[in-house]
Parts: structure tokens; C-alpha cells; sequence
């Protein structure tokens, strides 16, 4: 089989890093960071021995017979040091912290964070990768790899007694960095936010517009779902920077960006009587999103019965789910279980 290098495009081309703060408004409906940081393109002329520039990611997939990233599980390697850097600061990372990371890969940013001071629990689906990543770090022992899918593997069950260990049963919370493949970000931010009895913060590098849509939670806007009361229920969101597309191997279509989200205890969560049903009714609320609430969930109660709700709360009964926030939908809920 033909070596990677001779299949692969040449390394990024040099270009600043971070680049200067995004000036004038961001775009409409996108959310960035008042410092609007972009984070480009490192030199691989001005890597650090032993970083994992392009040069490295290339060897190391070679060691393992891999040669081409695998698309099925959106493999995309991190090239820049700086960006991992940059992601174990958005999370605050410091000496003796947990952290979990999914889908290390190549370790890039599992260094960064073993850098910082953390011990690391990573989950990673790819066997191969899941060695490569063992063996890279072999001399330390504030690693522990565990070869799963991370939307089939029971945090609960196999990570909170590591984390009971390592903080000997203290009451501190561990953290989540990671580099995510982008065809399983979603489902790993409805896994994650729930639990802020765990973790106290989750930073996720995910594809730029996925993150700006998570992190604006504007009403009226046609990128307003479910996801965004879901967020805000169990977070406060914010969107930290993007990262150029030439930063990955192999280059994606789309640019990255870097989200964090502070994790709410279960005290301060909106007070519902019960998530579930609270879920089910803005899930049924925006299945016909350009429809009225009073025909959207008549399935719950009856028409003139969602209007007297809706009037109690101080909205038009002709609202739209658009038109809600988070604690209107809260309000809204506990009329209609009243009802």
C-alpha cells in the first residue's frame, strides 16, 4: 500500500496565528466572542520539536498501518499545537484536574492537557488509535485510554469512580476537552450538558456553524430549535473562537470553532416538574415550528386552553415556537400541566 505522505496534500502554508480580533459586528445570527479570535494556520517551520505538526500526524499514522484517516468516523487530525493549547486554557485546565477527552486520535491535544498538569481519562472508538495514543504515553500514569464509543459508553458506570479516585471522593467536578469529530457532535452535547453533577464545564471544538447556532440562543431567527432551550436549560454557552479549516488533516470543508459550556448543578436548573415532559413539549412544539403553538400541541390540550396559557404568560395567542425563550417555555409548561 502507498505511504500517506505521497497521498496527502502539502503541510498548510504558513499564516499567523492567533490572527488579529474580528472587527465591526459578527454577522447576523452568528454568535462570537467579543474578541472575535480566529486561530490560523501554524508555521510548521516554527513548531516545537516534537509537536504535532503535520510532519508528525503523518508519521504516526503510518506506525500504525492506518495511512488514511477513516471518514466514517470523521477523522480529522489537529496540525497545531497552539490550538490545543488554546482549547485545555478555554477550559481552565490546571494541575491536578480530571478531564475527559473523546476521540484523542493522535494525542495532540491529549498532550496539551498532560502538559497543563490534568489526568486524562480518553475514550476513543478506534482501536488503532486507541494503541497508538497508550503507547505515546506510556510513561505516564495520568492516562487511562479506554477503547468505546462514546455515545454507547456509561459515563456513570466507568468514569465517575476513576474521578472518585483521582479527587480521593472531594466533592470538586471534572471537566471535559475535546477535539470532536463533527458527525457526532450533537448527540454528544445532549449526553454531556445533563450532567452537571460530573462536570463542571465542557469545551468541544466543533464545525464553526454548528457552534455560533449552539451558543445563540436569539429568538425569531430561523437557526432557533430545540437544541438552543436544551443548551440553555442545562448551560451557559459561549462561543470562544474559530479555527481555520487548514488547521486538520485531512482539511475539511469547514472551519472549527471552539464552544464552551458552563454546566448548571440540578439546582439551578428551570424549575419543571419534570424534564421529560418538558422536553416533549418543545420537541412537539417546534414539529410544526411555523405553525401556532395552539395547533403544534393539541395533542396536549385543547386550543382555547393553550391560548389561556399563553395570555397568562403575556404572549399573543398566535405565538409560534420561534417566539418563545427558554423561561416562556418554562412558564408555558407548568400552565398547561396545571391544566
Amino acid at each position: 500500500m502507498v505511504a500517506l505522505t505521497s497521498l496527502s496534500p502539502a503541510p498548510p502554508r504558513p499564516s499567523p496565528t492567533p490572527a488579529p480580533p474580528r472587527r465591526g459586528p459578527p454577522p447576523r445570527g452568528r454568535a462570537y466572542s467579543p474578541r472575535g479570535v480566529i486561530l490560523r494556520a501554524a508555521a510548521v517551520a516554527d513548531a516545537t520539536p516534537g509537536a504535532d505538526d503535520y510532519h508528525s500526524t503523518i508519521r504516526s499514522l503510518n506506525s500504525r498501518g492506518r495511512h488514511v484517516p477513516r471518514k466514517s468516523l470523521g477523522q480529522n487530525y489537529m496540525l497545531n499545537s497552539k490550538v490545543n493549547e488554546a482549547l485545555a486554557a478555554a477550559a481552565g485546565v490546571e494541575e491536578g484536574d480530571v478531564v475527559l477527552e473523546i476521540g484523542p486520535g493522535t494525542g495532540s491535544l491529549t498532550a496539551a492537557l498532560l502538559v497543563a498538569g490534568a489526568t486524562v481519562f480518553a475514550v476513543e472508538k478506534d482501536k488503532h488509535m486507541a494503541t497508538l495514543v497508550k503507547d505515546r504515553f506510556e510513561s505516564t500514569e495520568r492516562l487511562k485510554v479506554i477503547e468505546e464509543d462514546i455515545t454507547k459508553f456509561h459515563i456513570r458506570s466507568h468514569f465517575l469512580p476513576f474521578m472518585k479516585e483521582k479527587y480521593n471522593d472531594t466533592k470538586k467536578r471534572a471537566k471535559v476537552v475535546s477535539n470532536l469529530p463533527y458527525n457526532v457532535s450533537t448527540e454528544v452535547v445532549k449526553l454531556l450538558l445533563p450532567m452537571g453533577d460530573i462536570f463542571s464545564v465542557v469545551v468541544l471544538m466543533l464545525q464553526d456553524e454548528t457552534a455560533a447556532r449552539l451558543a445563540d440562543s436569539s429568538i425569531q431567527t430561523p437557526e432557533y430549535r430545540p437544541i438552543n432551550v436544551f443548551v440553555n436549560f442545562y448551560s451557559e454557552p459561549e462561543y470562544k473562537f474559530r479555527v481555520d479549516r487548514e488547521n486538520f488533516f485531512p482539511r475539511p470543508k469547514v472551519h472549527g470553532a471552539v464552544i464552551s459550556f458552563k454546566l448548571k448543578n440540578a439546582e439551578e436548573y428551570p424549575p419543571v416538574g419534570s424534564p421529560k415532559s418538558f422536553f416533549s413539549m418543545v420537541n412537539s412544539a417546534f414539529n410544526g415550528k411555523r405553525k401556532m403553538l395552539r395547533k403544534s400541541l393539541q395533542h396536549l390540550c385543547s386550543s382555547s386552553e393553550i391560548e389561556a396559557a399563553l395570555h397568562k404568560i403575556g404572549l399573543p395567542v398566535t405565538a409560534r415556537p420561534s417566539d418563545l425563550k427558554l423561561d416562556d417555555f418554562v412558564r408555558l409548561h407548568s400552565h398547561l400541566v396545571e391544566v
